[in-house]
C-alpha cells in the first residue's frame, strides 16, 4: 500500500515491493495534470528511475531532490505546461 497520509502530493513506495513500485510511480506520472507534482519517497537513490522516465517521457517532466540518502530519497517528480 502506498503511504500518502501526510500529504496527498507525496508518494511514499518503501512499503512496495520493488517489482510493484516502478509500475506505481509510471502510473502516476501518467495521471499527472500540467504543472502538477508530487514527491516520491523511497529507500535509495531512485536515478535508475529518472532514466527510465526521461526515455518514455524525454524533456517532459521535472526531477529535483528533495533529501538524498542515506535512508531516505525524497524527489518531487512534475510534469511540464508543454506535456500536456
Amino acid at each position: 500500500m502506498v503511504d500518502a497520509s501526510t500529504d496527498a502530493n507525496v508518494v511514499d513506495v518503501r512499503s512496495l515491493v520493488p517489482a510493484q513500485r516502478h509500475a506505481k510511480i509510471f502510473e502516476l506520472v501518467n495521471a499527472l495534470e500540467p504543472n502538477a507534482s508530487f514527491v516520491l519517497v523511497n529507500d535509495h537513490d531512485p536515478k535508475p528511475l529518472y532514466y527510465q522516465l526521461e526515455a518514455e517521457y524525454p524533456g517532459q517532466f521535472s526531477w529535483t531532490y528533495v533529501e538524498s540518502g542515506p535512508d531516505v530519497w525524497r524527489v518531487a517528480i512534475g510534469k511540464h505546461a508543454k506535456a500536456a
